[in-house]
């Protein structure tokens, strides 16, 4: 997967309520990456790349329930 700036995120965790955040800075092979709310363009913060997930399932096929599902690509197209 390749994570870009402009890339928004949807929170898996139910608890979240949908909760969304775009990519702002990330350079290859960093653990972390930078985000802001995607909706409000406020809270900027750091998350680990690892938590960024290109599926909304596992490898078992089920649901994710933690971190983030790739919605959009910079490109405006989706997956």
């Amino acid at each position: 997967m390749t994570i870009q700036p402009g890339q928004t995120y949807r929170a898996t965790n139910p608890l979240d309520e949908g909760r969304r955040i775009l990519i702002e800075a990330y350079t290859p092979g960093d653990a972390r990456a930078h985000v802001v709310d995607a909706d409000t363009g406020k809270r900027p913060r750091q998350i680990l790349a690892r938590t960024l997930h290109t599926k909304p399932t596992t490898k078992a096929g089920q649901p994710r329930r933690t971190g983030y599902v790739l919605e959009t690509q910079p490109d405006g197209s989706s997956r």
